[in-house]
């Protein structure tokens, strides 16, 4: 377990591995005072932000994949609801302020331990100002986006999607996984 305690943060026991007492799963846990040290999945928030038909992507200057495009999103922080999350993150890495118009896809990549909430948005505000995780931004036309260059495969699936229900008018809320590379969304 990376990342993962040796020693109790309450009585300064080692940690032992195994399935505590009323549990189902196996986790570091404190034969001492009992504590369990969890180690659940990380939260990333994001947004779908639209303006005149046009998409908002940013360019990723840091790793993994530097120089590919993406939705702007990130790790949600404590203290934040993944409204919050997901504005901030546009914020930091776009300079564009946003309004959220409703959920749009939540989806789980379980190898890594991460799920992926998006929300649709539009614009409120652009800056021109963004943060170092960020080489450039831009709102793109359907037909200008980067598609070979998007980060990430689900990214790209759920905007082709959103990019078609936009056209028609008509939008869904989707769940899905990423277990084979490929989100399975389920509406």
């Amino acid at each position: 377990m990376p990342n993962a305690p040796r020693y109790c943060p309450h009585c300064t026991t080692e940690l032992a591995r195994g399935v505590p007492t009323g549990d189902t799963h196996e986790r570091l846990h404190c034969t001492g005072c009992g504590y369990i040290h969890y180690i659940n999945p990380k939260i990333i928030a994001g947004c779908i932000i639209e303006r005149d038909g046009k998409y908002l992507l940013c360019q990723r200057a840091i790793p993994p994949r530097p120089g590919t495009w993406t939705l702007p999103a990130g790790f949600m922080e404590a203290g934040e609801t993944t409204e919050q999350a997901a504005l901030r993150e546009v914020w930091e890495e776009t300079g564009v302020h946003a309004e959220i118009v409703s959920p749009y896809s939540i989806f789980s990549v379980a190898r890594i331990s991460e799920v992926y909430i998006v929300f649709r948005a539009i614009a409120t505000e652009e800056t021109g100002q963004f943060g170092p995780e960020t080489l450039a931004y831009k709102f793109f036309e359907p037909e200008d986006i980067p598609w070979d260059e998007i980060y990430y495969p689900a990214i790209r699936q759920i905007l082709e999607r959103y990019i078609l229900e936009r056209q028609a008018g008509v939008y869904g809320i989707y769940m899905g996984n990423d277990d084979t590379g490929k989100v399975h969304f389920i509406r």
